[in-house]
């Protein structure tokens, strides 16, 4: 009888020596299965940090342009250092150059000629603050029909404008200074005016879907597209 007690006081204990050890398995196994979900969560973190950052960042502008870590102020100006591609101000507003001078013509309006360097030089014809017409030097003087008024820019600069003593080629024509003028049709919207003097021809003129202009001795001539031709001393 004792000792068949004794026994079932052994197994007793085994038996509850193996529930133990399954239950500190198990919380083991639960405690290593937390451990490695912070591990995860942990890890996860910096990513949505890092795609925050990227999808605000800088304000800058598209293509990557932006990188400097120049952000926008609170008042929404761009703060630190400007980026390439912000530096430059806009054509034809603050970058635009100072004109040398202004000079009146005949009809009231006004041209401002600009000095562009060597003998190149461009004059706006203005009204009312309205850009009316342009003129560029190149390797040649510049000339222009403006509805019935002349002008003539110089590769020095200078700006001659008058009003009538125009003919309509093609033709032979009698001009300022003793000059004729051989006015002849080239194509359409071109006419050339070959420059006579008494020891043959002087210039060509070639206004070639373009008005243009010379100056023959002091005698200022123009040759529109159109093929009018006028000229002043």
């Amino acid at each position: 009888m004792t000792t068949r007690r004794t026994r079932r006081t052994a197994r007793s204990a085994r038996t509850a020596r193996s529930a133990r050890l399954v239950a500190l398995a198990a919380a083991a196994a639960l405690a290593l299965t937390a451990c490695q979900g912070d591990s995860e969560d942990e890890g996860a973190a910096p990513a949505k940090q890092d795609s925050a950052s990227h999808a605000t960042g800088d304000g800058g502008t598209s293509g990557g342009t932006g990188g400097s870590g120049a952000g926008k102020t609170p008042n929404g100006e761009q703060g630190g250092t400007p980026t390439e591609g912000r530096t430059a101000a806009p054509s034809g507003t603050a970058a635009k150059a100072t004109p040398s001078r202004t000079q009146k013509l005949v009809d009231g309006s006004t041209a401002k000629i600009y000095a562009l360097g060597g003998q190149r030089h461009r004059a706006e014809i203005v009204n009312g603050g309205d850009l009316l017409a342009t003129l560029e030097t190149g390797e040649h003087d510049a000339g222009l029909d403006a509805n019935g008024m002349y002008v003539v820019l110089t590769m020095g600069g200078d700006v001659r404008s008058w009003m009538g003593g125009e003919h309509q080629g093609p033709g032979t024509f009698q001009l300022a200074g003793g000059w004729k003028a051989k006015v002849t049709k080239a194509g359409e919207g071109r006419y050339r005016a070959q420059i006579l003097g008494h020891d043959g021809e002087v210039a060509l003129l070639d206004a070639d879907q373009r008005d243009t202009g010379v100056v023959a001795n002091g005698i200022y001539i123009m040759l529109s597209s159109g093929g009018v031709i006028s000229s002043h001393e």
